[in-house]
């Protein structure tokens, strides 16, 4: 172990020092990065000595600094994460030019079921320790939209506060329903695109219930994988207070509604009505579905069913049915309208970001709804707290979540961030591992005790800004072309907070780490 007597120069204290700790799946290996951007290990540090303290869970690392007048030995402090680190296998360190690395064999990839579970054990006991013997549920890391509907649907009532002030936004709802997808078009095609006859007037019927579907009205809640939509009556404070106007739903049509989309059962799909010439559609169960096939009763061609769907829909629906009423975070441009400007939503009280709504023509909202993204909003006015269903969301999660399934959709690892307000190039990202496993932090002090930490998983990325850099789309847009990057569209203030997130992960890596092929290195967490 290092000499208790070491001295420390001013400038090497320990609290000076980061580490950052690393892992890819499958692979049975960590490693440290440890660095002071005021020191250069290669030209300063001799005589390294790196010792585990597995029981302990800490590092200790010690070298010799070399100067002019004299040599000081310095002693550094890190946490080990909770891992499974083979002890009969030597510790591997080096020095470079401005890091220290050393390296432990592991019994498992950090990845590995049985690491996790050992792991998930040991925190299940020390959740149950500090809340006096009850487990602290694993629920609240589930983010899923059906979730979150079982949740908030168990509740009486739940109000809305915002996470950063905790002010209370909205009255109490209680009915709450998930939002139907602005992607139909996709589903209508893999249920209907290789259908062998016409449907007549029942794909209209379907689209004509499947909008209809779609309202945001008081005392509703419509949930979607990011946000959830809240009637602009039901707010206590902010632009909306004033408006006495009030559109109410009752929540026994909304249940019809929601539960007469699927249609029919194979012995009551289609019924032919005499000498009409278009066919009813009956709705029965949930589950039900339509085989269209092994119909042969109905004989109207597509397009000749009477009753046109515009014409039965109201404003807000029909334009929903064109995708472009989501919740329009990381939207796609398939889902903008050149006739509808989104609108940042901020808290009556501190400010913050917490959502936006739809315009056009200057009204609005445009369906009366606002979109509050989760990761900004709580249920309890404790926020973060035990009673706060979403707690688990963060901005820098969910944007991850979207960025990989996009990744896995498209097969594209390059994505172009714009503006969803001027609609100008502002972020180039490249994602280059989504299978890392890290944990940053800064070396302690030798009173101070080690803390319990653990490796989590992130992507790592390539970035570059370009915000408000007019002079370089040009070459953005030549750069999307030829690369085949996908495009994505975020309100203003999310792009800000996004690349404040990519820098401050950046700011965990050493120097010789943090730019590669022209672009700042990074990582986001998953």
């Amino acid at each position: 172990m290092c000499s208790s007597e070491s001295r420390l120069r001013a400038t090497q204290s320990p609290s000076q020092w980061r580490f950052v700790w690393e892992a890819q799946s499958h692979i049975p290996i960590l490693r440290l990065y440890l660095f002071n951007p005021n020191f250069k290990p290669a030209a300063a540090c001799t005589h390294l000595r790196v010792d585990a303290n597995l029981e302990l869970f800490f590092l200790s690392v010690c070298f010799i600094e070399n100067d002019a007048e004299s040599q000081l030995e310095t002693s550094l402090r890190v946490p080990i994460p909770r891992v499974l680190v083979d002890s009969e296998s030597p510790v591997h360190s080096r020095v470079l030019d401005d890091h220290i690395e050393v390296r432990l064999a592991l019994l498992l990839p950090v990845d590995h079921p049985l690491g996790s579970n050992f792991d998930s054990a040991i925190g299940s006991l020390e959740k149950q320790e500090r809340n006096g013997g009850n487990f602290a549920s694993d629920e609240a890391n589930v983010l899923s939209t059906g979730f979150d509907l079982q949740r908030l649907s168990a509740a009486d009532e739940v109000h809305f506060y915002c996470r950063s002030c905790s002010t209370k936004l909205t009255r109490g709802i209680s009915t709450f329903k998930e939002m139907p997808s602005v992607h139909w078009r996709d589903v209508a095609d893999n249920w209907f695109g290789t259908c062998c006859c016409s449907f007549g007037g029942i794909s209209e019927k379907l689209v004509l219930n499947y909008a209809k579907s779609y309202s945001s009205a008081s005392g509703l809640c419509l949930l979607s994988e990011t946000s959830v939509v809240i009637s602009k009556y039901d707010f206590l404070e902010g632009e909306f207070t004033n408006i006495s106007k009030v559109k109410k739903i009752d929540p026994d049509i909304i249940s019809d509604t929601y539960s007469s989309i699927p249609v029919g059962n194979e012995n009551d799909q289609h019924r032919n009505l005499g000498g009409d010439s278009h066919c009813e559609v009956h709705a029965i169960k949930k589950s039900a579905y339509v085989n269209c096939c092994t119909i042969d009763s109905c004989e109207n061609p597509l397009g000749q069913y009477e009753t046109s769907v515009d014409s039965e829909l109201q404003v807000d629906q029909n334009i929903f049915l064109n995708g472009y009423l989501g919740d329009v975070f990381m939207a796609r441009p398939s889902n903008l309208s050149k006739d509808i400007e989104w609108i940042e939503f901020f808290c009556p009280k501190c400010a913050c970001l917490l959502g936006a709504y739809p315009r056009r023509n200057d009204h609005g909202p445009l369906d009366d709804g606002v979109r509050l993204y989760k990761f900004y909003i709580s249920t309890s006015l404790s926020a973060n707290g035990a009673h706060d269903l979403f707690r688990s969301y963060s901005f820098e999660r969910m944007f991850t979540r979207q960025l990989l399934e996009s990744a896995n959709d498209e097969l594209s690892f390059r994505t172009v961030v714009r503006d969803l307000q001027n609609h100008h190039h502002s972020l180039q990202i490249v994602l280059l591992n989504p299978n890392i496993w890290s944990h940053a932090g800064f070396c302690l002090l030798a009173i101070e005790p080690v803390p319990k930490i653990n490796v989590y998983p992130v992507i790592k990325v390539l970035f570059s800004p370009n915000i408000n850099d007019v002079q370089l789309e040009p070459r953005n847009v030549e750069w999307v072309t030829k690369k085949q990057a996908q495009e994505v569209y975020l309100l203003p203030s999310q792009i800000k907070e996004l690349i404040a997130n990519l820098e401050k992960a950046q700011s965990t890596y050493p120097p010789s780490h943090k730019f590669s092929q022209g672009f700042s290195v990074s990582s986001l967490k998953t």
